[in-house]
């Protein structure tokens, strides 16, 4: 799979990143005065990360800050003092211990503690204008965003980066960048929406959800630890079995890793989605996510559609309005072999609570295991699919995303491009009054047609789903949208689809060029008639391996075990692009044969040495 694209289960969780800046909403930024405000009186405490906070690190110390640091905008009403603003960010800094934590650790190392102080200070950069752009929102967008850049320093830095832009002397906007390792989009929508109560004068409630501390407390009890191990067996399950890469097709070698913003605004399918959930006595989430998992599963040709859920770990109370991270995804694997859509439902509810039962993990072993898992597979497990369903959060937490509009429908529109670290991502913003889903597709994929067709196919699929039971082998007919085109070679072996001629081409790749041929073997129709040599029929039979790929290499004199070579193609597979799957036996002769394009003839060679190139045997 492509390395493009992320198999980190951790980032999508956050609210969809804004739109970015067009030329027009630049202006000459006037000089920054920068305001250091203190705060005293919190309660000082260190303890363990929580599994959240752990997975997010992990890609904090790795990947690029633009694409793992978040942002937010926070609007100030007219006529606010600039102390309030900042006695608003000082009381939410002394509310939340995350907004004081930072993560000890020497270079090199990743943290194993957070630390909470007592007292401290932090920083906010005052940008004053003589007045803002024309689009003075998409301006501050573009301040929050930009300061996105840079690395935190998790061991000393304040987690939040705040501009407050200011026309005259008085705020208009606060634009944030914040620390992934504190903070979700969620928790910043809870941040976003205190700190307009504090500027309005209302008094805020006790905190009712788990501070980090108490967080990672509960994990590491022994309930907590018995759940993780649980959900590392349930991803070990579906990585070791289910498909490796959902888009597995000759269209999925081009992508770059950026894809636009398609918007759905539907009445006709929030009617349709209330009366398929009504006729089926289902949950209109339920509903959705199988008629996306149905969508997806028919476009790509698969037999069960494996899609990232993330957001199951923000509805505990406990958790839904923590200011943490809670980065960790649900992932759900729902079998699509069944005659009928309302079959599908009823399968569907079943899986997604097993799947939310397993969303809590070790992130750093669930690695240890998809390393593992992977290597013995001779795979790379990809999170192509992501569904993220919001609209049962508070609409207060969503801030301006699902702003209803009266526009004509069914209303399709595009917004700019951005890094895509997935293949196929949704969100779901409403259900009611109108059906409101963002979607990014990989355009090696999808066109720009076949994207809106997409979307309007999922809402022709509730309509139809509304009026009566939908066979499943009729999708193409219901909802215009078509499975993937693959080559005559293409096969699926072992719950994925394979190319053997892209195996060839990156085995031959890993080991420096040797001629290298791979034969199906066991599965009917696709392997060569041997030479019979007498054999009887039944002996044929009883000598028939299991369905897989056997690959021959030509060594000459070049030192090689089937191990080496396995390794060696193991390590390539990541980008080698679609349909490689490691062959499950190698075998190594000498020199190529005469003819070789038979398999055949590879079989009457002498063999050096030969083997799976695993710890053990597949």
């Amino acid at each position: 799979m492509n390395s493009a694209r992320s198999a980190n289960p951790a980032a999508d969780e956050d609210a969809v990143p804004p739109n970015p800046p067009r030329d027009e909403d630049t202006v000459p930024s006037p000089l920054p005065r920068t305001l250091t405000v203190s705060y005293a009186g919190g309660e000082a405490r260190r303890g363990p990360l929580t599994m959240g906070q752990a997975n997010m690190i992990r890609c904090i110390l790795r990947d690029d800050p633009t694409h793992i640091n978040i942002h937010d905008v926070w609007p100030v009403p007219e006529g606010t003092a600039p102390e309030a603003v900042i006695d608003a960010l000082r009381t939410l800094t002394l509310r939340y211990e995350g907004l004081r934590t930072t993560f000890p650790h020497t270079p090199g190392t990743a943290p194993v503690e957070q630390v909470v102080a007592a007292e401290g200070t932090f920083t906010v950069t005052v940008l004053d204008h003589d007045e803002l752009p024309g689009e003075p929102a998409r301006y501050a967008e573009s301040v929050a965003r930009a300061a996105r850049a840079g690395r935190f320093a998790l061991e000393r830095e304040f987690p939040l980066r705040i501009s407050l832009l200011t026309v005259g002397g008085l705020p208009a906007y606060a634009a944030l960048a914040c620390s992934h390792a504190v903070a979700d989009g969620s928790a910043m929508a809870v941040l976003r929406e205190e700190f307009l109560d504090l500027l309005a004068g209302k008094e805020l409630p006790e905190p009712a959800a788990s501070s980090p501390i108490d967080l990672a407390a509960e994990e590491n009890s022994p309930a907590g630890l018995r759940k993780s191990a649980a959900s590392l067996r349930y991803w070990e399950r579906i990585i070791g079995s289910g498909p490796q890469e959902m888009f597995a097709e000759p269209r999925g070698a081009g992508a770059d890793g950026r894809a636009r913003q398609l918007t759905l605004r539907s009445r006709r399918g929030a009617r349709a989605l209330a009366e398929a959930s009504r006729r089926t006595g289902n949950p209109e989430a339920t509903v959705l996510l199988a008629a996306w998992c149905a969508l997806v599963a028919h476009r790509t040709g698969q037999d069960a559609c494996v899609t990232a859920v993330p957001t199951s770990n923000r509805f505990h109370p406990r958790i839904a309005r923590s200011v943490t991270t809670a980065a960790q995804d649900a992932l759900l694997c729902l079998d699509v072999r069944v005659p009928s859509f309302d079959a599908l439902v009823a399968r569907t509810w079943g899986a997604v609570l097993n799947a939310y039962r397993h969303s809590q993990f070790d992130s750093v072993r669930l690695w240890e295991m998809i390393g593992r898992v992977t290597a013995e597979r001779g795979s790379h497990f990809g999170r192509d699919v992501v569904f993220n369903d919001v609209s049962a959060l508070p609409a207060a937490l969503l801030g301006t995303a699902t702003e209803a509009r009266d526009d004509a429908e069914p209303e399709l529109s595009w917004g700019p491009a951005q890094a895509l670290p997935t293949r196929l991502l949704a969100f779901t913003y409403q259900t009611a009054p109108q059906l409101h889903i963002s979607l990014w597709a990989d355009p090696a994929l999808f066109t720009p047609e076949e994207a809106e067709g997409f979307l309007s196919g999922l809402v022709l699929l509730l309509e139809a789903a509304a009026a009566g039971d939908v066979p499943m082998d009729a999708l193409t007919g219901v909802t215009g949208v078509r499975t993937a085109e693959r080559g005559p070679d293409w096969l699926r072996l072992d719950g994925c689809w394979v190319s053997p001629a892209a195996v060839r081409d990156t085995l031959g790749r890993a080991v420096g060029g040797l001629p290298v041929h791979v034969e199906v073997t066991g599965v009917t129709g696709v392997t060569e008639e041997p030479e019979r040599d007498g054999a009887t029929e039944a002996e044929d039979t009883a000598a028939t391996p299991p369905p897989g790929l056997t690959a021959y290499i030509a060594c000459g004199d070049t030192p090689l075990t089937p191990a080496e070579a396995h390794r060696a193609l193991t390590a390539l597979i990541p980008t080698a692009g679609s349909g490689v799957l490691a062959p499950r036996r190698y075998v190594l002769v000498t020199d190529p044969p005469a003819d070789p394009d038979r398999s055949d003839a590879w079989r009457r060679l002498k063999t050096i040495e030969e083997g799976t190139g695993r710890s053990r045997q597949v």
